[in-house]
């Protein structure tokens, strides 16, 4: 990953994408939205443009990735492991 200083998000920025992140299922809800609150801010453009990507699939997609039950696209390996890596360090700290 580049090491650069990431751009500071735009609150309509944030707030497109908190909206984006209500999902049908309220499991992919907490998994995307705890990311997005905790570390969107500093991650670099590369992983903001594959979350977003993310934002952009089917439920259903996003969960068995989420769940190990299928591979993500190759674009969006590194976000979903993110995603995944950031919950299960939630779980164990709470």
């Amino acid at each position: 990953m580049p090491d650069h200083v990431p751009r500071e998000a735009a609150p309509a920025e944030l707030s497109r994408l908190r909206w984006r992140c209500r999902r049908g299922m309220r499991e992919l809800d907490v998994l995307l939205t705890s990311w997005l609150g905790a570390a969107y801010a500093t991650a670099g453009d590369e992983r903001r443009q594959a979350f977003q990507q993310l934002l952009e699939r089917e439920d259903d997609e996003i969960w068995d990735w989420m769940m190990g039950r299928a591979n993500p696209p190759e674009q969006l390996v590194d976000i979903v492991d993110l995603i995944g890596h950031h919950h299960a360090d939630r779980r164990q700290d709470g």
